[in-house]
């Protein structure tokens, strides 16, 4: 019998960090290889960050701090969600935690019950259902088309709610699709969220900085008040101030779910890294001019990867309005052989054949669940972007039935 436990075989380890992995490991054998699997930006972090953070290691500021959050970055991010979210949170509403993902996953561990179940549009980011397995709910996948730009229709959110529902996460814009919401579709969703009270909503923000097009960012409590009582607004510094291995995360809600969610934390990690939060506290009060110059450089991008995987035979590539991601679908390519002679029977023989024939790296849409795509992340340079983009095209040229 196996000493692991029952719940350790419902989950499967991170399959972008797999990817990752694999294309580090066939660079380290002397593969030329273009690794597009990453979900961090690629610059570093802003100087007057780890000045705060270096200043917090001399003065001493090493020690413990209070379980989820030392009170000035609470107040902080107070401050912030007044200021960018017309959200109005005391400190006690507010959490900290281990990145962002520690933040869902204190939620999902502090409120599910066998049986419960919780909406997860699809495609998703990888984490969501298995952190849903371990804290013993059901993840109900919800498939979005890429006819719509991959968004969630408020007749799709009515008709998978049931009375096991217990909570929306809601992702926006989206890893992996970069699918984001204009103000008239979130209020169509929030609509049908009003008619259902026994459903929560996790908001995932942590791309809200980065949304192109002129797109108004906006979060479901914000658009809808009757939704406060029961939203979990989830953000963090990671993606917008290039802080990824800082690892701090943060939320706001109602104060009897951030307490038990403090619960949890006090007993796992308790508090996140003293100077992570010093660093954190410099990162959303001070200067924020550069969040519109990455932005731009983005949207940039993301234009120059939409259109060469457009040329590219087979591909079809929606146009994100949001994040570092686009999301293209490989379905004209289903059926058919590689140069190398690989048969392309879904999208992970696709992505591994890309990796073997051409040294690209990227992550199937099995992993995000909905198929057949995959994902590219364009946070690397231009220069980088054009050659794998060149690289992608000549692999698809190369199929042939």
């Amino acid at each position: 019998m196996s000493f692991l436990s029952e719940a350790l075989a419902r989950v499967k380890p991170s399959p972008t960090i797999a990817v990752t992995s694999l294309a580090a490991e066939l660079k380290a054998a002397g593969r030329d290889v273009i690794g597009l699997g990453a979900g961090e930006p690629d610059f570093d972090t802003p100087e007057h960050i780890k000045a705060a953070a270096r200043a917090a290691i001399d003065s001493g500021q090493t020690k413990y701090t209070a379980v989820d959050g030392m009170p000035r970055l609470k107040q902080a991010i107070c401050e912030k969600f007044t200021r960018e979210n017309h959200l109005g949170f005391s400190p006690a509403q507010v959490t900290v935690g281990t990145g962002g993902k520690q933040i869902l996953f204190n939620a999902l561990m502090a409120t599910l019950n066998p049986g419960d179940e919780v909406i997860i549009p699809a495609p998703y980011w990888v984490s969501y259902p298995d952190m849903v397995l371990l804290a013993g709910g059901v993840p109900v996948p919800l498939p979005t088309d890429p006819e719509n730009g991959y968004r969630l229709t408020p007749e799709q959110l009515e008709a998978a709610i049931t009375p096991r529902t217990k909570w929306l996460i809601f992702n926006a814009p989206s890893n992996p699709t970069g699918a984001g919401y204009d103000r008239d579709r979130l209020k169509a969703l929030t609509d049908v969220l009003v008619r259902h009270p026994q459903v929560w909503v996790m908001s995932d923000d942590m791309y809200e900085h980065l949304v192109f097009d002129g797109l108004e960012f906006c979060t479901p409590a914000e658009v809808e008040p009757q939704l406060r009582e029961r939203t979990l607004t989830c953000n963090g510094v990671s993606k917008a101030y290039a802080m990824t291995g800082w690892r701090i995360g943060y939320a706001g809600g109602p104060e009897p779910l951030v307490e038990a969610m403090r619960k949890i934390q006090s007993q796992s990690t308790s508090c996140p890294s003293s100077i992570s939060q010093w660093a954190a506290l410099a990162a959303l009060t001070g200067p924020q001019e550069f969040l519109a110059d990455n932005r731009a450089l983005f949207q940039r991008r993301r234009d120059l990867v939409v259109s060469m995987l457009s040329e590219a035979p087979g591909l079809s590539c929606p146009r994100p309005q949001g994040a570092f991601y686009v999301y293209p679908s490989i379905s004209d390519c289903i059926g058919k052989t590689s140069a190398g002679g690989v048969l392309v029977n879904d999208d992970e023989t696709f992505c591994r054949a890309l990796l073997e024939e051409t040294g690209v790296a990227v992550v199937s849409g099995a992993a995000f669940g909905l198929s057949p795509a995959f994902r590219v992340s364009y946070a690397t340079s231009d220069d980088t972007l054009r050659e794998a983009c060149t690289r992608i095209q000549e692999f698809c040229a190369g199929l042939r039935r």
